[in-house]
């Protein structure tokens, strides 16, 4: 009775072993012919979070569609993502591991970002014309049936105009309820003004700035200081003065040059604001002169009011601060097979980590 046993636990075995072995060739035909497909990265959509003096939050919902009457739950799948700012990195996360369901579904990260990135990308976005491109690439990669990757890249251009607007023909006059007898009201006239931006770097932002003055007086005097504050959203991000600019004789005009700078490491702070503004911010540069002429016992200051810069600025980085819920941003998806996973990529500014693939959910400081 025992060897009968045995001789049918034996078959059951082989039946049971049959039966795995047309499921899995089942499977394996089922994804060579089309019937079930590898997940692919659909939707990514970003957003700021709470922003402080030294951290910005980025959360990431990344859709993955698993076109199969299955989740994905044979063999490792990874998701990897980076978002970038005119090729500097903000957010970089991933997750291994994961049992994708059936249909749409929404994974989500969380990165932090270090303030300090700020400076190099403000000096990309200067010297580019005042325009970054917003990148998102996205992948998702499964081991069933050798390594199977699908891409997405979303790309969004952000452009601003913030010193252009300081190119004026205008004729304004200097006044100063202070003037000394020597200088009759207003003390001079400014004709025209221009700013272009040099070329900035991780430390600074310089701006090049030319008034063309006026000088209404009977006798000749000399600007011996032009200096200027730049604010945004209230945070000094750059103050400073230039000497000796030139003497302009009486009815005559002269070209006075200086050149302004942001101070880039002061922008951390400027950028928490512009978060918590909503991605708006108000600059203002501020002017004062100091003239001298004969009969003077001392260099007269006088503010240049007339000469205030008042510009607002915004932004709308991942393009969705204004759409709803149901509403983000698609890009197409592009398989590869057999490829190995892309490795972040490092930039001469900042070096993307590699995503921890210990932790449930990404939790990234970007340095």
């Amino acid at each position: 009775m025992s060897r009968l046993g045995g001789v049918v636990s034996a078959r059951r075995l082989k039946i049971a072993g049959a039966a795995v072995g047309v499921l899995v060739v089942s499977i394996v035909g089922a994804f060579t012919f089309g019937v079930l497909g590898a997940p692919t990265v659909e939707e990514v959509d970003n957003r700021f979070g709470e922003a402080n003096n030294e951290t910005t939050v980025v959360y990431t919902d990344l859709v993955v569609d698993t076109p199969n009457p299955i989740g994905v739950q044979l063999g490792d799948t990874t998701i990897n993502y980076t978002v970038r700012m005119n090729d500097v990195p903000i957010a970089v996360g991933g997750r291994e591991g994961l049992n994708i369901e059936e249909g749409n579904s929404t994974q989500e990260f969380t990165t932090r970002m270090d303030n300090t990135q700020i400076p190099p990308w403000w000096a990309t976005h200067v010297n580019n014309g005042e325009r970054t491109v917003v990148t998102i690439n996205a992948t998702v990669r499964t081991s069933i049936l050798g390594q199977r990757q699908y891409d997405l890249t979303q790309e969004k251009e952000v452009e601003t105009d913030i010193i252009g607007q300081f190119n004026s023909n205008e004729t304004r006059p200097v006044r100063s309820e202070d003037s000394p007898p020597v200088f009759s009201d207003p003390i001079l006239y400014v004709n025209r003004t221009g700013a272009e931006w040099g070329n900035a770097t991780e430390a600074e932002t310089p701006i090049n700035m030319e008034f063309l003055l006026y000088n209404p007086q009977t006798t000749p005097f000399t600007v011996t200081e032009l200096g200027y504050e730049i604010t945004m959203n209230g945070v000094l991000v750059g103050e400073g003065a230039t000497d000796d600019l030139a003497a302009i004789p009486p009815g005559q005009t002269e070209a006075v040059e200086t050149e302004a700078r942001i101070l880039n490491p002061n922008l951390d702070d400027w950028w928490v604001t512009h978060l918590q503004n909503d991605q708006v911010t108000d600059l203002r540069i501020e002017f004062y002169a100091k003239v001298s002429t004969d009969g003077l016992a001392q260099d007269v200051r006088v503010p240049l009011d007339e000469l205030t810069y008042e510009k607002t600025i915004e932004t709308d980085i991942f393009g969705n601060k204004n759409a709803s819920d149901d509403e983000a941003p698609s890009g197409t998806p592009t398989p590869t097979d057999g490829g190995p996973a892309p490795s972040p990529t490092p930039t001469d500014v900042l070096e993307e980590p590699e995503p921890d693939p210990d932790t449930p959910t990404d939790d990234d400081l970007l340095e």
